[in-house]
């Protein structure tokens, strides 16, 4: 048998290359995810940043300079609305003022009972207040302003009835549509007028504050029957006595830039700086 001559096998010297090789190409994988998750957390950042930003623009909530908004913790119940108490008690004092008011008419419905019987005096109460409407034939004789003296009595009664309020009062004067023109008065304007400036002048005379009261003529500009007939032309001469329940309101002054600034109470001319001819 012959012997078979074993061949020398020869030292392989270029066996590191492979584990260097592998090392190498793990050495750029971990340095690739090392990059890509460096990556990730910068838009991480960014996306926290761009989100608490729109959460802070829509819910009003400020972000610090880390671009980090504070923790909002809801309520675990919705929030119980204010009860507005200014309105409440506002409320509470034109109800009072209603009451005073009414007491007030009932006491000059007694006052003018017989007239009230006769259809000469009528009380209504609007919403502004409680007016009393006076027909004016049983106050002055035709084209004529000065109180006839059975009526001044029974005024001078309703302007003690007053004198213990402390209402706005606000005296109407009322005429039909038949025209006037004389000296005196030259059209049914000066003669609504001057009638309800007597009347102003008899309650001030008697002792109620010049400055809760007011005199408006208003002519034949708000009839409550129509001129046609004779009882309607008598039903539209008359003079109102309207007892205003109404609490005075501060007004505001809007100026040429748009800013409202609030205006002072309006100011009140006594009756005795009323000029002669009104008085």
């Amino acid at each position: 048998m012959a012997r078979r001559q074993r061949e020398e096998e020869k030292d392989n010297h270029e066996r590191w290359l492979v584990s260097y090789a592998d090392f190498i190409t793990l050495l750029s994988m971990f340095a690739f995810f090392v990059v890509m998750y460096a990556l990730s957390s910068v838009n991480e950042g960014k996306y926290r940043i761009l989100s608490n930003s729109m959460v802070s623009a829509f819910r009003n909530v400020p972000v610090n300079s880390s671009g980090t908004a504070p923790m909002v913790v809801p309520t675990s119940a919705p929030a119980v609305p204010k009860v507005n108490l200014t309105s409440k008690t506002q409320d509470a004092v034109r109800q009072q003022q209603r009451e005073k008011m009414r007491h007030v008419a009932k006491e000059i419905l007694e006052v003018m009972a017989p007239l009230v019987e006769q259809g000469k005096v009528r009380v209504l109460e609007t919403s502004r207040g409680v007016s009393i409407e006076i027909n004016d034939s049983i106050l002055f004789s035709p084209g004529q302003a000065l109180l006839q003296p059975p009526l001044a009595k029974a005024m001078q009664s309703v302007a003690e009835v007053l004198v213990a309020s402390d209402f706005p009062i606000t005296i109407e004067g009322h005429t039909d549509d038949l025209p006037i023109k004389n000296t005196q008065f030259p059209s049914n304007w000066e003669l609504s007028a001057v009638r309800a400036t007597t009347v102003l002048r008899l309650f001030a005379d008697a002792g109620v504050a010049a400055a809760r009261l007011t005199a408006i003529g208003y002519a034949d500009t708000r009839p409550v029957e129509p001129n046609v007939l004779a009882d309607g032309r008598a039903r539209n001469r008359r003079v109102t006595i309207l007892i205003d329940s109404e609490i005075p309101e501060k007004g505001t002054e809007v100026n040429l830039q748009g800013q409202a600034a609030q205006l002072k109470p309006a100011t009140t001319v006594p009756a005795e700086a009323l000029p002669p001819s009104s008085r």
